[in-house]
């Protein structure tokens, strides 16, 4: 058994084959699929996903750090906090600092971040981190709001061994995904320097698709390709890696079952 730790299923991308692409994943081992939220636009389509699948998808809630606009990111927070109140998440995600495509945003993203981080805390729930081109950023954030209660998963890791191993102080598993098949990805010749217990498995489909998929849409099916790669890296088997990566992503979703 595999388990998807981050997909967009509920994306437009899906719109014409989702039922067979969840389908097809779960024929291939994929059978639990976690999905961040992005904004109040998106809700209805992913909670209604989660509605048609209840023992294979779970929600999260949280603004994505693209979408901390000025004009609306306060009353997006709201949103958010009104749904905490009324039923549970599985995590506060996807949330963190993004700099790539507007870095005039970043004071305001760092407030939106800080207080997402406190509404995981006031839940007890894992946070799952955005971060592009702003990990001082997002390591200065979590070092101020570091401590037993903060956990959760680095969603698409891309740093170098240093940030890896600054992420994990902070009780953070590194999601890792497509980028690991990459020739250019670079987190392969030094992932196995840190124990699997620090691994979850992802796609962020339907970006970043594995090698030898890439360029294509990405799908949760690919999940079994990202563990071929760990299999190398990490000299286990796929079952072993299919085990460990899965205990791994129960345990910070706190879902045993």
């Amino acid at each position: 058994m595999y388990i998807d730790s981050h997909t967009h299923l509920y994306a437009e991308q899906f719109n014409e084959d989702r039922n067979e692409v969840v389908q097809n994943a779960i024929a291939n081992g994929v059978t639990k699929f976690f999905l961040p939220a992005i904004d109040s636009n998106t809700h209805d389509r992913m909670l209604a996903l989660e509605a048609e699948y209840p023992e294979n998808m779970y929600s999260m809630m949280g603004l994505h750090p693209v979408d901390v606009k000025p004009e609306s990111y306060k009353n997006e927070l709201k949103i958010i906090e009104v749904f905490l109140e009324k039923r549970p998440f599985s995590a506060i995600g996807e949330i963190g600092i993004d700099l790539y495509w507007d870095k005039s945003t970043l004071e305001i993203q760092q407030e939106a971040f800080s207080h997402q981080i406190k509404l995981a805390k006031k839940y007890k729930l894992p946070i799952v981190i955005h971060c592009r081109d702003a990990f001082d950023e997002v390591f200065e954030i979590l070092e101020q709001h570091k401590g037993n209660d903060l956990f959760g998963i680095f969603h698409c890791f891309t740093g170098t061994k240093e940030q890896a191993e600054q992420a994990i102080s902070y009780n953070m598993k590194l999601g890792i995904g497509g980028v690991v098949t990459f020739k250019n990805g670079k987190i392969d010749k030094f992932l196995g320097d840190f124990p699997i217990e620090n691994i979850v498995l992802e796609t962020d489909s339907p970006y970043l698709t594995p090698t030898p998929y890439r360029g294509k849409r990405n799908e949760s099916k690919y999940i079994p390709l990202i563990a071929e790669k760990l299999v190398d890296i990490y000299n286990l088997t796929p079952s072993e890696i299919a085990e460990i990566t899965t205990k791994n992503a129960l345990e910070v979703f706190n879902i045993y079952k």
